[in-house]
């Protein structure tokens, strides 16, 4: 501020001195020159003024400055330092890490010490809300054959030929104190009845600063098994769930009651491991319903980055429990994801993801009759079912800058057998994405899907082993969101 005052009195010295041509006395000319500098010499008490009004509120602020620093300062809890990796997550759109991770190099006695807390909760003033408030709204349109309305044999079964609010969702998360975070979301959407069924998403608590670098999740939650499940379906890169995760998690996907441990190893790259313990509500894979036969998940994560420019992630997942015959069943699960982000882009060039899941799962198959005298010729039996299934998908947003830039195309293959019922059945679907900003993207897709055998999908005396559908998704969001890994 002072610099650019000097240089204003410079300018003003410099134009003053000039000497005006001389006239005669009296002249038009010269009372022009006169009037000219009763101007000038009123602008420079002007100048004059407001200078020393700047100089003034320069001095207070220096003031208000010197009065802050000297004031005591809370003694703030220094950060554990964290592995170097562990902060690459967050650019390859990773769920980042607890910054209470331990750091190498710590004694097992400085390991056990419960981490400490983050400062932001000291600097909140009384009566000021921990938590942030956000709605997400999710609404699909559906367009497919009449056979395929009738059989409910589509994406979004029941739904077929309808325009119909998905997920419509409220959030409330936030900090509880220093120690933990909690988040309550309840979601209200069509069932395939057709009729708006309200109901708890999540809700659960996260103890942050536990020994070892630890944190212990608690609650209602969607269990962190392969890439997608965790995340909502307005959050997702596609506009409908992929068929292997519907197939072999159902549309719901896993969404239990338990809790997970997670654990950040004290490594000189990013490793993350996590184990859970739920009740196996999920009806699709499981479905006990028991904690004295639990379901048990683990994962591991770790993250590359491959240059400047781009990252990769790759998971490991495990799910085994009981189904209500009380027969196991063991899901595999194997992730990746790669983003390409040039050095100066606002956006991913590039996004590549896939997953695949390997089940091996016991089944009961009763007798049959084989020479069709009502007799059942073969005994009850219990078998294996040893079913797998894929998908692998892209995104590229190639401008960088300008209306283009707000333009995006997607496509994911699936292919996948079926969990119990013999057949399998494989898709394909392109996908066109425009962003007005990041808070409102619309979707408009196409998806062919191909099954090798009707059973499943008959219903109402028709069948659809060809579908073909155009799908709509339109989303928005009003006020904070949760951070999610896309």
């Amino acid at each position: 501020m002072r610099s650019l005052i000097g240089i204003g009195l410079l300018v003003v010295g410099t134009l003053a001195p000039w000497p005006a041509t001389a006239q005669p006395a009296g002249s038009p000319a010269n009372q022009d020159v006169e009037q000219l500098r009763r101007e000038l010499e009123q602008m420079r008490k002007q100048f004059d003024t407001m200078k020393e009004g700047y100089e003034r509120a320069i001095d207070q602020l220096g003031d208000r400055i010197k009065q802050i620093e000297s004031r005591p300062q809370p003694a703030a809890a220094a950060p554990a330092p964290a592995p170097a990796a562990a902060a690459s997550p967050a650019a390859a759109g990773a769920q980042t890490p607890s910054p209470a991770a331990p750091a190498v190099g710590l004694t097992p006695g400085e390991l056990a010490r419960p981490r400490e807390p983050f400062s932001l909760y000291s600097q909140r003033g009384p009566g000021q809300l921990l938590f942030d408030i956000g709605v997400a709204g999710d609404f699909i349109g559906n367009l497919t054959q009449n056979n395929v309305d009738k059989a409910n044999a589509g994406s979004f079964p029941g739904r077929e030929n309808r325009f119909f609010p998905r997920e419509i969702e409220l959030a409330l998360f936030g900090q509880v104190d220093p120690y933990a975070r909690a988040e309550v979301r309840v979601e209200a959407g069509e069932e395939d009845t057709g009729e708006i069924n309200l109901h708890l998403a999540e809700a659960n608590l996260t103890l942050m600063s536990l020994p070892f670098g630890t944190q212990l999740k608690l609650g209602q939650m969607r269990s962190r098994f392969g890439l997608l499940n965790p995340v909502h379906e307005h959050d997702r890169p596609f506009i409908d769930t992929p068929n292997v995760l519907a197939r072999f998690l159902g549309d719901e996907g896993l969404v239990e009651r338990g809790a997970e441990l997670t654990w950040l190893a004290p490594l000189p790259f990013f490793l993350e491991a996590l184990v859970g313990v739920f009740d196996g509500d999920n009806d699709t894979a499981f479905g006990r319903g028991k904690l004295n036969t639990p379901l048990v998940t683990a994962r591991l994560r770790t993250f590359l980055e491959l240059g400047d420019e781009s990252a990769l992630q790759l998971g490991v997942s495990a799910a085994n429990g009981v189904t209500p015959e009380r027969r196991r069943n063991t899901l595999l699960g194997f992730d990746a994801k790669y983003k390409y982000r040039p050095v100066g882009w606002p956006h991913p060039l590039l996004t590549l993801l896939g997953e695949a899941i390997y089940q091996i799962r016991r089944v009961d198959v009763l007798g049959e009759d084989t020479n069709g005298d009502g007799i059942q010729d073969t005994p009850d039996q219990t078998r294996t079912r040893n079913r797998w299934g894929w998908y692998a998908g892209g995104e590229v947003q190639p401008f960088r800058t300008g209306q283009l830039a707000r333009w995006a195309a997607g496509f994911r293959y699936d292919w996948t057998q079926y969990p119990v019922m013999r057949g399998r059945e494989w898709s394909v679907g392109p996908y066109l994405a425009f962003m007005p900003s990041e808070f409102l993207r619309f979707r408009l897709g196409y998806k062919y899907t191909e099954r090798a055998d009707r059973d499943g999908f008959t219903d109402n005396e028709s069948s659809a082993r060809k579908v073909d559908e155009i799908l709509f998704q339109a989303t928005f969001i009003l006020g904070a969101h949760p951070a999610h890994p896309f």
